[in-house]
């Protein structure tokens, strides 16, 4: 049953009216279900030629269904009913998502951190894994896959039949699983990761995770109509004004639960926003919110409240306010849409790909003892080691509570935002995501919050361009026991540090002051982090 409601307040209202008629009159909304790369312009035609094939997929991945639903069957009547997703990113995030929703179990590893992958291989005569990667080149799940592989074979199990590789054809991941005997499923090569909640990357594990996936293509394939007509009601064009036209532009979108069904949809919403738009100087920062109080509301800032599917009758919380209510299925096609409208309003080509190679070059520099610049030698505070990137701008700070000082000394009060990156176990280490709230409310500026490297969510290329004014504080630690990668000559605990140290490089050579706080003792040293962003001192 079709269900989706957009209602704008304030200055999102005033954007809606402002922009739609034209988005109207320009058929944006038709024009984005035919398919037409030149909604964006002459120089971003030739991507998003590649990249448009989502608009269709309630009708294209229908194939799925049966073939996911076959393979659910064979695996439960063998005993296996524990799903374990390997991936990163796109690859992930809708899965997790739509598991959560329909409550149903998914273990996601998207961490390359060796305590968190060992734990993940629990419980092997009951696991299958799903390993997705759309290049097929990602390290990241290139090691998982290589650790679940040998564990298999050490538990007697033929890894073949315990492990499906999602890829796009033709990639080298596909070309390996094939030749060790390894299930594929290919996905559609002409939609984007952030675009893929409706492909294989989101179908295959969430279906054999047992969640009801034709159901979700159907709540999607019920709102495609409504979504490609050129109408002033249209969700799409309204939620897409509402986020990108606001006038000045409110460049911080903040996606807030308000009793949303959707069950971490704001984590989906905020990597499709923010690597669609935030690049080319006017983009946008999505910040996530848990609730919708413990954080004040900057003046830059759009509230964007995730509502249940029967709306929302509370009063607007901000100056700009968007409620968005809906069911699943029908919320991936409506963000995807809304995303490339305001794509087009900010005059950005959502579907750029990010580039990450400077970020993954820096790591792979830092592995081979080849990197250039780097951080501080740092001081020692008790369980912590402090070290900086990006300047002088630490002064004598010995203490991580004068060190977080001296950082947010260098954030721009109309403009900046904080954001923290921990390379810990998000499972274990949960809590410490509470420190987002208490530092919003310190510096009373958005602070986003990131396990990495899950995503990109600290690095210059995550929001390249776009709202540049950012602080990085970056949280690693020593793993309890490092891990070897078979058949490759380093070690997971090598691999993260090299992935934590080559993003805080990235992030330096752009001018952006990191400080990095790393732990020699896991209990002690978080708490004392989580003291100093707090604001006081342990």
């Amino acid at each position: 049953m079709m269900s989706l409601s957009v209602a704008a307040a304030g200055a999102a209202a005033d954007a809606v009216a402002a922009h739609v008629p034209a988005l109207v009159t320009d058929r944006v909304a038709s024009r984005i279900f035919a398919q037409d790369p030149t909604l964006w312009g002459t120089a971003a035609e030739e991507e998003a030629a590649k990249r448009l094939s989502w608009v269709g997929l309630a009708r294209t991945s229908r194939h799925l269904v049966g073939e996911v639903s076959a393979l659910r069957d064979q695996l439960r009547e063998q005993g296996v009913d524990r799903v374990v997703l390997c991936g990163m990113g796109g690859s992930s995030l809708a899965p997790e998502v739509i598991c959560a929703t329909e409550g149903v179990p998914l273990v996601v590893l998207d961490s390359s951190h060796p305590d968190v992958v060992r734990g993940a291989t629990a419980d092997l005569e009951r696991t299958v894994v799903v390993v997705s990667s759309k290049s097929g080149s990602t390290v990241e799940t290139d090691s998982q896959r290589r650790v679940f592989e040998q564990a298999f074979t050490d538990a007697g199990i033929d890894p073949a039949t315990r492990i499906v590789v999602v890829t796009d054809p033709g990639s080298p991941l596909e070309e390996d699983a094939r030749a060790k005997g390894q299930r594929v499923v290919t996905a559609d090569p002409q939609v984007g990761g952030r675009y893929s909640a409706l492909t294989a990357f989101g179908l295959v594990p969430s279906g054999l995770a047992g969640a009801d996936i034709e159901a979700l293509l159907d709540d999607a394939e019920s709102v495609a109509d409504l979504l490609a007509e050129d109408d002033d009601a249209n969700p799409a064009l309204r939620l897409g004004a509402a986020m990108a036209g606001t006038e000045p532009l409110r460049d911080k979108l903040y996606l807030v639960d308000h009793g949303t069904e959707a069950k971490g949809l704001g984590d989906w919403a905020e990597q499709l926003i923010a690597e669609s738009t935030g690049k080319g100087g006017t983009g946008l920062l999505p910040v996530v919110l848990d609730s919708p109080g413990g954080s004040d509301v900057p003046r830059d800032a759009t509230i964007a409240r995730l509502v249940p599917t029967d709306g929302d009758e509370s009063e607007p919380a901000a100056p700009s306010t968007v409620d968005v209510g809906g069911s699943l299925g029908a919320q991936f096609l409506l963000w995807e849409t809304a995303t490339a409208v305001a794509g087009r309003l900010l005059g950005i080509n959502p579907f750029d790909q990010p580039d990450v190679e400077s970020a993954k070059q820096a790591a792979r520099d830092l592995m081979s003892g080849d990197a250039g610049t780097q951080s501080d030698a740092g001081v020692t505070d008790g369980p912590v080691t402090i070290s900086h990137l990006g300047g002088d701008w630490i002064g004598g700070a010995t203490t991580v509570a004068d060190a977080v000082a001296a950082l947010l000394g260098q954030l721009d009060p109309e403009h900046g935002y904080v954001a923290v990156m921990a390379y810990l176990d998000r499972e274990g280490d949960a809590p410490f995501a509470e420190v987002a709230d208490a530092l919003a409310e310190r510096v009373h500026r958005p602070v986003t919050f990131g396990w990495g490297p899950r995503f990109l969510h600290s690095t210059g290329q995550y929001h390249k361009g776009g709202p540049a004014t950012g602080v990085y504080v970056q949280v690693t630690e020593e793993p309890q026991q490092d891990l070897a990668v078979p058949g490759r000559d380093f070690t997971l605990g090598e691999f993260i540090a090299a992935q934590a140290g080559g993003d805080a490089q990235v992030l330096a050579d752009h001018g952006r002051p990191v400080l990095v706080l790393h732990l020699t003792d896991h209990e002690a040293g978080l708490a004392r982090v989580t003291e100093a962003l707090r604001g006081g001192h342990a």
